[in-house]
């Protein structure tokens, strides 16, 4: 069984750095996002990056994060986004703990990254859309990707962070208790 490790993936705006502190409280572990760590080793935004190394430069330093973090146990990891665009990474998600991806409408996410007066100063668009329109493409080229690494999927858009953390809570309890390995199971 791989080390108590909670990993969580999905698109910006899904709640991963919302709910992931909450998820943190309740098993009395720590929190760390991937973002933020590799803003603090390259002592710039992720926006900046993306000007100074383009996205591969990135990239490399979003794998090089994930690895890190994936050593670690009793954490609650966010994942960025794009984490599970490489192969590397997702196989690396998988072996390291219980992977949850965290689900939301394009609209709603949207919604949410206009609320957060950081988003813009420190992401970059991503398409030549970049808007609504950038998570639609988004979501849906990676949502094959979230599913294969995925071990619970946790709709947040209905709920509260303190609720999510409460689903995700109840399904790493249970995948602790269940023996073998199970499809990964829906909380909408």
């Amino acid at each position: 069984m791989p080390a108590p490790l909670i990993l969580l993936v999905g698109p910006r705006g899904s709640g991963k750095s919302t709910v992931g502190p909450a998820l943190a409280a309740k098993l009395g572990w720590d929190f760390a996002d991937a973002d933020e760590l590799v803003e603090a080793t390259a002592g710039r935004t992720i926006a900046g990056i993306f000007a100074a190394e383009g996205e591969a430069g990135f990239r490399d330093r979003e794998a090089a994060a994930v690895t890190d973090l994936c050593r670690r146990t009793n954490h609650i990891i966010a994942t960025g986004g794009g984490a599970v665009l490489r192969e590397a990474n997702r196989e690396i998600l998988k072996r390291s703990g219980f992977v949850v991806w965290l689900t939301v409408p394009p609209e709603l996410a949207f919604d949410r990254l206009r609320a957060d007066p950081t988003t813009a100063a420190r992401r970059p668009n991503l398409t030549p859309a970049g808007g609504v329109e950038e998570l639609h493409t988004l979501i849906a080229a990676r949502e094959p990707l979230y599913r294969a690494v995925a071990d619970f999927v946790c709709d947040t858009a209905a709920r509260s962070p303190d609720e999510a953390a409460s689903a995700i809570l109840d399904a790493w309890t249970n995948s602790r208790s269940s023996s073998g390995p199970s499809p990964p199971s829906s909380s909408g």
